[in-house]
């Protein structure tokens, strides 16, 4: 009796899992269908008007022709000072320690590491000079990305509702202060799809840190998740020391041969589930397993950089010899590029300097002005340069008035989000130019704003995407990386 009861509970399991399954599974077709011949469809209104190439011209998922072919996404978490490195106010020397003016703060809400207390000016202790045939103002902690400023756009404009790094960051990955999101290389992978059947579409590369540095902002996987999007779509995130990616070297006593009779033997176990239940993250499941197994060979190929020449090397500086470090990372992130990784996103922590700014924001410039400036070096004298979109920037910007003690050797700076500077180049970029202005305190937007959204919405259009066009229901919405409030395409940066 009991066995037939368990019988009748578990034919039922099965044909409610059958029947969900299924039904998702035809929905999820269909979309992808959809979303896929929608994007071939829309091809001929803007192609056709703009390049007069034709839908079969088009790079698949491709709404009109791209002016990029990838992304090298450099995110400074936890908030580099715009006002010391890129948005230059020599005025404010005259006004250290004076109050900022109600009519400059307007009520802003602060964080509470300085809400009730006196807004005091403290202008940045760093030298600037005019750099470049642009003749653009740079810090002089940078001086190796100085020498690149006519490959970089400037967009001293961006501004963000979010006030605290979590929400920041998240909002600066996945359009959206609200976990659960897919990120933006997780929306490209979708949209797009692969160059390289060998290497995730998506790779992450956080860098290891020296013990002594300060305020570390922690990052969590869903920076690089996939959401509600199939998991296939999720980030790869390589590790900072052993094998890039976890359980890449077989066992002791397991050799290749072994591998590929062990995955073919599961492969026939999922594919026998699928066909039972339909649930498509088992095909994921399948196709992830044979990936790994192409990365077994095609990772140890990637990260091994014995045959880059002495030349790159140095440009690139002594830290590109140590695993995990943010110069080994962009030599890596080159590496990828050439190999056709779709989205490559550096993360580089260490920028939250709420205190002695001037002790810790050297070091820190330090680490990413010389693998930066070399990145964009090697990129362009391989001809890599013109496809890859390069994007630099932190979660929000730092406040003028400051924090601690407040003279010009212990000064440190809030979370501000009312502006803060981004640099763009290549892929379809104008370089040498500033775009946006804040003003005389580096404290709002006076010309040009440009939202977190906005960005994205530029990103995807470089890439070829219309961000309206790009979407996937979810909870009864059409979701999109730019989300439900108006977003722009930044055209004055676009060549």
């Amino acid at each position: 009796m009991l066995h037939n009861d368990l019988s009748i509970i578990e034919n039922r399991r099965r044909f409610l899992a059958n029947a969900g399954m299924g039904l998702g599974t035809s929905a999820l077709t269909s979309l992808v269908l959809g979303t896929r011949s929608a994007s071939a469809n829309s091809a001929s209104e803007k192609a056709a008007s703009a390049t007069g190439a034709s839908d079969a011209t088009l790079p698949p998922g491709c709404h009109f022709a791209p002016k990029a072919k990838r992304v090298i996404f450099l995110f400074m978490a936890g908030a580099p000072s715009q006002i010391d490195l890129f948005d230059y106010k020599p005025e404010l020397a005259k006004q250290f320690n004076q109050p900022l003016p109600p009519s400059v703060s307007q009520g802003q809400r602060v964080t509470a590491m300085t809400r009730g207390q006196e807004q005091l000016v403290v202008p940045s202790g760093f030298g600037f000079s005019q750099q470049g045939d642009s003749g653009i103002w740079m810090s002089d902690l940078l001086p190796h990305l100085s020498t690149q400023v006519d490959k970089l756009c400037f967009v001293d404009s961006m501004h963000t509702e979010s006030i605290n790094h979590d929400p920041g960051k998240t909002a600066f990955c996945t359009g959206t202060e609200l976990p659960g999101k897919p990120s933006m290389g997780a929306w490209l992978s979708y949209g797009l799809g692969t160059l390289n059947k060998d290497l995730p579409d998506y790779i992450v590369m956080p860098s290891a840190y020296w013990s002594g540095k300060v305020n570390v902002q922690a990052l969590y996987s869903r920076l690089w998740g996939s959401g509600f999007l199939p998991s296939k779509h999720q980030g790869t995130s390589f590790q900072t020391s052993g094998d890039p990616v976890l359980f890449l070297s077989n066992p002791k006593g397991i050799d290749a041969g072994i591998r590929r009779r062990m995955l073919d033997s599961l492969g026939d176990l999922n594919r026998k589930h699928f066909g039972e239940i339909g649930d498509p993250e088992i095909e994921t499941t399948i196709a992830q397993q044979e990936m790994a197994f192409r990365m077994q060979t095609s990772v140890p190929d990637l990260t091994d950089i014995a045959d880059e020449s002495a030349e790159t090397l140095a440009m690139y500086g002594p830290e590109v010899n140590n695993p995990g470090s943010y110069a080994r990372n962009c030599l890596l992130a080159r590496r990828m590029a050439e190999r056709d990784v779709r989205f490559i996103q550096l993360f580089h922590r260490g920028w939250d300097h709420h205190s002695k700014l001037p002790d810790n924001l050297p070091g820190q410039c330090q680490d990413v002005d010389q693998p930066t400036a070399a990145l964009l070096k090697d990129l362009e004298q391989r001809g890599l340069l013109d496809d890859t979109l390069v994007v630099f920037a932190g979660e929000f910007g730092r406040t003028v008035y400051g924090q601690g003690k407040l003279n010009m050797k212990t000064y440190g700076r809030d979370h501000h989000p009312r502006c803060f500077t981004a640099l763009l180049a290549g892929g379809g970029i104008r370089g040498g130019m500033r775009y946006g202005a804040t003003d005389e305190f580096s404290y709002n937007v006076v010309a040009d704003p440009v939202h977190v959204r906005d960005l994205h919405a530029t990103m995807l259009s470089l890439l070829g995407i219309d961000h309206n066009r790009l979407t996937f229901p979810f909870q009864g919405l059409e979701q999109k990386l730019t989300g439900v409030e108006p977003a722009k395409v930044i055209e004055g940066i676009i060549s």
